[in-house]
């Protein structure tokens, strides 16, 4: 039901709002509609422009997680992801993906000959056997069926996608449902939130509940509505982004090192032109913190040079990516394992930690609702707004690639 109380604001009631439009929040509005409840989601910026579109695409299953020999709750918490993502991409889901992008069906796990790198791609292997298969020599990749490659290689029946194909196909379908706004508008009052559009529209919404999903916006959104719980912590990275004219390999894998993280991981893109695009994670994406971008572009091409030594780089481009991971922040923890949700009287702060928890996130946001008794509305009318925007990829938007031309 809307009325106008003036000329100048429009008034709207729902049951549930939503504030921030990356793959959490869209996973979460579609869920809570088609449970019933009458929600709106609210993104000052377009779509999937926080980081959901700094995520490599990758559906955990647990198994980097598992590079000690033994289970961690990390790996519990994703362990179901990859079949639920697969069955909404198969269009038999609880939700239908089948117009977003599967780069990939599967990644790959490959070790070097160091003894520890064996060992750690042998006890993942074993911990996760019934989603690891070791490769032959046949069967590998095409950029590592050459003879100077020693490793062993395993596929991980996880599969990769592109991450803002997701949120196209998750928004497409609820567009009316999503309202683009000036964050610097947002006025909390008890149960009532008054906005303003990006084209200018005043709006007062009332509700039963406001949900948080704003990544690291979440830690300004707690301010505003004036909430000195839950705390947020950010966990930086500097990712590492590589294209070349003359590359030809799409790539989906970890390299094992010594730790639990992976030496480097390396999932390949498609930039506006055409060109393929690597993009660099895992350990030389966690120390790259304290590096410069010229010393982390020079341990990236050190470590392309120890593990694909035949790989032909000379005409590549080369950029950085500084990312701030968000999560929530617990006493006695240096990071959560698995998704985060707070709630604060009316108000739930919810963080996925990993795009792949999205669909478990939303399951939570749905069953307190229900739990609480949260009442659904009978009439799901909503104003005609402007459409939200779309965000696309860093590296078609905000990489200077010159200051990664190091030799």
């Amino acid at each position: 039901m809307t009325d106008t109380e003036d000329q100048d604001t429009i008034n709207v009631s729902v049951d549930v709002l939503i504030i921030g439009g990356g793959i959490a929040g869209l996973w979460a509005l579609a869920r809570l509609q088609q449970a019933g409840y009458k929600t709106v989601l609210l993104e000052s910026k377009a779509l999937g422009a926080g980081q959901t579109r700094y995520a490599q695409g990758i559906i955990h299953g647990g198994t980097k997680y598992a590079l000690t020999g033994k289970l961690t709750a990390s790996s519990e918490a994703v362990a179901d992801m990859p079949s639920r993502w697969r069955a909404c991409y198969e269009g038999n889901g609880e939700l239908d993906l089948t117009r977003a992008e599967l780069l990939s069906d599967a990644h790959y796990l490959w070790s070097t000959t160091s003894l520890t790198s064996r060992i750690s791609g042998f006890f993942a292997s074993k911990v996760m056997r019934a989603r690891s298969s070791e490769l032959d020599k046949k069967s590998l990749p095409a950029i590592f069926q050459n003879k100077d490659f020693k490793g062993q290689f395993y596929r991980l029946d996880e599969p990769v996608f592109n991450t803002l194909s997701v949120i196209r196909a998750l928004a497409e379908p609820q567009l009316k449902s999503i309202l683009p706004v000036n964050s610097l508008s947002i006025k909390p009052e008890g149960q009532r939130l008054t906005v303003a559009s990006q084209s200018g529209e005043s709006y007062c919404f009332t509700y039963s509940k406001v949900i948080f999903m704003a990544g690291q916006g979440n830690e300004e959104l707690l301010q505003r509505f004036h909430l000195a719980e839950p705390l947020m912590q950010r966990r930086p990275l500097k990712m590492v982004v590589m294209r070349d004219k003359n590359l030809n390999d799409m790539i989906y894998a970890h390299c094992l090192g010594a730790s639990v993280n992976p030496r480097l991981t390396i999932t390949s893109h498609r930039d506006k032109q055409g060109n393929i695009v690597w993009y660099m994670g895992g350990q030389l994406a966690e120390e790259g913190v304290a590096k410069s971008d010229s010393e982390l572009v020079q341990a990236a091409q050190k470590e392309l040079a120890n593990l694909i030594p035949w790989l032909e780089l000379k005409d590549a481009e080369w950029g950085v990516l500084d990312i701030d991971r968000a999560e929530i922040r617990k006493q006695g923890t240096t990071r959560p394992d698995s998704f985060s949700v707070a709630q604060n009287q009316h108000v739930i702060t919810a963080w996925p930690t990993k795009m792949a928890l999205s669909p478990v996130l939303a399951d939570t946001v749905v069953a307190m609702l229900e739990d609480e008794g949260v009442t659904k509305s009978t009439d799901a009318s909503l104003p005609e707004w402007q459409v939200a925007e779309f965000a696309g990829f860093p590296w078609d938007e905000s990489i200077c690639w010159d200051r990664g031309k190091i030799s």
